[in-house]
Formats: C-alpha cells, sequence, structure tokens
C-alpha cells in the first residue's frame, strides 16, 4: 500500500458495509428504488440548470453561491445513496432517505468542502476540455459520461456479482466491496468538478475502500 499518495481534500466520498444482507432483496431493489429515480430525474435537471447559473455567477463573482452550491450537493448526495443502496454498490438494506442533507447516520456519506473563490478561467474550460480524459474512464464504470449511476457499466456489474455472492454465501466480499466504492468514488469526484464545485482536478487513481485516504474528512 502507498502511503506517500496524496489526498484528494475538496470531496470526501465514504461507506460502509452493511451486513447482514438480504441474500434476495437486492434482486428486487430495482423495483424498490423507482420512486427515488422519479424523484432524482427532476433533480438532475434542476442540477443541471443551477450549475449554468453558477458558471455565470463564477465568471463574474469568482464565487459559487452557498445556497446553489448546497442544493448541487445534496443532490449528488442523494445519487450517491440511492446507488449505495441499488446497482451502484449494494452496500445496504436500508433504503435511503428522500433527502438532499448530510444524513450522518446513513452508511453512504458524501461531502464537498464549499470553495471561498473559484478560477474565472477554469470555469471556462474545465467542466469540457479538462474533464475529457476522466469522461473516457468513466464512460466504462458507469456505462455513461455522466455521475447518476443509472447506467450499466462496470459498477453495475460488479455489484450484480456482489449480489450473486451475498445469495449464495451471506457474504460480501470485502475486495469486491472495496472496488466498488473506489470506483464510485472516482465518479463522484469527476462530477463534482465537472459540475463547477472545485478547482481542484481529479486524480488519476483508484482509492479503495470505504474511507477516504489519510487526511481527507
Amino acid at each position: 500500500m502507498d502511503t506517500q499518495r496524496a489526498p484528494y481534500p475538496p470531496v470526501a466520498v465514504t461507506a460502509r458495509l452493511d451486513p447482514p444482507l438480504s441474500r434476495w432483496l437486492w434482486l428486487v431493489k430495482w423495483i424498490l428504488v423507482i420512486p427515488h429515480w422519479i424523484v432524482l430525474v427532476f433533480l438532475w435537471i434542476a442540477f443541471f440548470v443551477v450549475t449554468v447559473i453558477a458558471f455565470f455567477a463564477i465568471l463574474f463573482t469568482e464565487r459559487y453561491p452557498r445556497g446553489l452550491f448546497d442544493f448541487n450537493l445534496g443532490v449528488l448526495r442523494w445519487s450517491w445513496r440511492v446507488s449505495y443502496y441499488a446497482y451502484g454498490a449494494l452496500g445496504t438494506d436500508r433504503y435511503p432517505p428522500f433527502s438532499l442533507g448530510p444524513e450522518p447516520d446513513y452508511p453512504a456519506r458524501l461531502d464537498i468542502a464549499y470553495p471561498e473563490r473559484l478560477s474565472r478561467s477554469l470555469v471556462l474550460v474545465k467542466w469540457w476540455l479538462l474533464a475529457i480524459p476522466h469522461y473516457l474512464i468513466i464512460v466504462f464504470f458507469t456505462g455513461g459520461a455522466r455521475a447518476n449511476w443509472w447506467g450499466g457499466g462496470l459498477i453495475a456489474l460488479l455489484a450484480v456479482i456482489a449480489g450473486f455472492a451475498v445469495t449464495f454465501t451471506e457474504r460480501y466480499p470485502r475486495d469486491l466491496f472495496a472496488l466498488v466504492v473506489g470506483l464510485n468514488r472516482w465518479v463522484v469526484r469527476v462530477a463534482a468538478y465537472a459540475s463547477l464545485m472545485t478547482d481542484a482536478y481529479p486524480p488519476f487513481r483508484l482509492d479503495q475502500g470505504g474511507e477516504e485516504p489519510d487526511g481527507v474528512h
């Protein structure tokens, strides 16, 4: 394990494996999360509109309006919790709350440090030009260059494999869990950068496991 790697402070994605997991519930979670998906469709439309407004705010003031930032962070949190419950991880059987808040007791958590200042020049290029290398990678993780975790891709495939493992062994393989969370962490970091919430470029690094690297909270 490389103990010298630099942390990625702005974005913290953490997850706790939440046993015991039902052997069969994962087969029907696609039905159970339909109410969340319906709400999230509208939330992601609002997320896009808010990001466009934030773009112009940053361009003219170098600031991401705090209320808009908190809303978009809430959408990402909500999406991460639903993904973790469903086919982005299958790491818990606790039904995700309908909430934009932090929900510290839920086993999947996400936080992004609010930036006091953001670069006017970077805002023009980071969401498309600078993020292209990451888009080319996460398209394999999620089945598309997006951060809503609703497609197929490697993450969903690994989650389904974990579901079968739980069915036949009653255990979620720890190494598989670490990998799945690490892939999701990469996606969230790119989402935060591309949606203008940080100027810190996401590392090309797979930080596996439920906790962030040392120094990230």
